[in-house]
């Protein structure tokens, strides 16, 4: 038993011998990782100042004139600040790697400890089952001196005592490996939805370039051609509507609609919704504004607001709910329509490209619906957001197209957010 007693305490101190260097390698590991992190998130700070330059620069734009210069000025910065936020997005997937890299480790290092410990645990119960198979004659004989007997005994406490250490440790490691992998479930699809947005911000700034080549080639870099495309969109926006309101009159006489919901009752003013957009600032309001008075709805009110926070920015739904429908037409550009679980439905539009959910779909607010942009009768990448409580759609019969009601049945966005 003494021999046997030597080898216990010997396989304990290979144990710590082993464990111990593994640690230390693991420390100068971590040390090293969160330096790259600590770095990597400076270069962050940094270009998020940056950014925020940039997108100040187009704010203060959008407040001038609309000339052709500062149209331009605002592509620039809009160019600019979407490969500042590559850059950005860059630093981040680097840090979420180094991060998954260090909980990899982390995870290793615990299950050998695991590995470890059990292994200390099968030798030290295997030592008791052989002491309980001897009864207490047995004992006495083999420790003739009554020292010795006790010294056993001793030995038999600090063994059940090391066995109680080691399974309390061993349920404290298997909690940690249990978080630890959690974190890196969470940590890998935080770096999937950096990489899908890291490749969605460079298709962003290559289809800004295509749309300042584009705004020029056809102004030939001159104020005039500029204001006469503006003119030339107000028109194009004016006849649209007026004709969506002769086909939504008709679309009501016949019944025929491809969806049609109404909400069960109107919800009281309050703040129940979340802005689809972050970093924004509002552009036109609701109902019956200045530029609505020019006449470009056909006579009608706005019928909803204009949100600009840069072009392919993420879109977010206002709330839980389901893709209700979706698609494109000229004045409206690509559209989506979320309904709501209080039966109101949102649409957002001018989308840079379709929202490719499928009706039904379930989303919630962090979910991305489609990036800001441009399509349809637009002269600039804005979100435009409208709020329904009676809501359908309908064919136009010349082109083919998915129209929804223009007015009636909305609500004021601005009085739910």
């Amino acid at each position: 038993m003494q021999t046997y007693s030597k080898k216990i305490g010997v396989l304990c101190f290979l144990i710590f011998v082993m464990i111990s260097p593994i640690a230390i390698r693991f420390s100068i590991a971590a040390e090293d990782i969160n330096q790259k992190i600590l770095d990597l998130r400076k270069q962050i700070e940094e270009l998020t100042k940056q950014a925020a330059g940039y997108k100040k620069n187009v704010q203060q734009k959008r407040k001038e004139a609309d000339t052709l210069a500062r149209q331009i000025a605002i592509l620039n910065n809009e160019i600019a600040g979407l490969q500042t936020q590559i850059s950005i997005t860059e630093r981040q997937i680097g840090t979420a790697r180094i991060e998954i890299f260090g909980l990899e480790t982390e995870i290793f290092e615990t299950q050998e400890q695991i590995i470890s410990k059990k292994e200390a645990i099968g030798e030290i119960v295997f030592s008791m089952y052989e002491r309980d198979r001897l009864n207490l004659a047995a004992v006495l004989l083999a420790n003739p001196r009554l020292s010795d007997f006790l010294s056993q005994a001793q030995h038999e406490e600090n063994l059940n005592l090391r066995l109680n250490s080691l399974l309390a440790d061993l349920k404290i490691r298997k909690n940690q490996l249990e978080s630890d992998k959690s974190a890196l479930e969470l940590k890998k699809r935080e770096l999937e939805r950096l990489n899908n947005q890291h490749i969605a911000q460079k298709n962003s700034a290559a289809e800004n370039k295509s749309n300042k080549n584009r705004l020029l080639q056809v102004t030939k870099g001159k104020e005039t051609e500029y204001q006469k495309l503006l003119n030339a969109v107000e028109k194009k926006k004016a006849a649209f509507f007026e004709e969506l309101q002769k086909l939504e009159t008709e679309a009501l006489k016949s019944g025929a609609f491809i969806v049609h919901v109404k909400a069960d009752k109107i919800p009281p003013k309050g703040k129940i919704f979340h802005w689809p957009e972050e970093d924004f600032y509002l552009t036109q309001a609701y109902g019956l504004t200045a530029y609505a008075r020019r006449g470009v709805y056909g006579g009608a009110p706005h019928n909803g607001v204009d949100l600009v926070s840069g072009f392919g920015s993420a879109i977010h739904p206002i709330s839980d709910g389901n893709v209700l429908a979706s698609g494109f037409n000229d004045g409206w550009g690509n559209w989506i329509a979320i309904r709501h679980d209080n039966g109101l439905v949102s649409l957002y539009s001018h989308l840079k490209s379709p929202s490719g959910l499928a009706n039904g779909t379930s989303v919630d607010t962090a979910s991305v619906i489609g990036y800001e942009g441009t399509t349809g009768n637009s002269t600039g990448s804005h979100l435009h957001l409208s709020l329904y409580y009676d809501f359908f759609t309908f064919i136009n019969p010349k082109n083919g197209q998915i129209y929804f009601n223009y007015f009636d049945g909305t609500l004021n966005p601005l009085d739910y957010l």
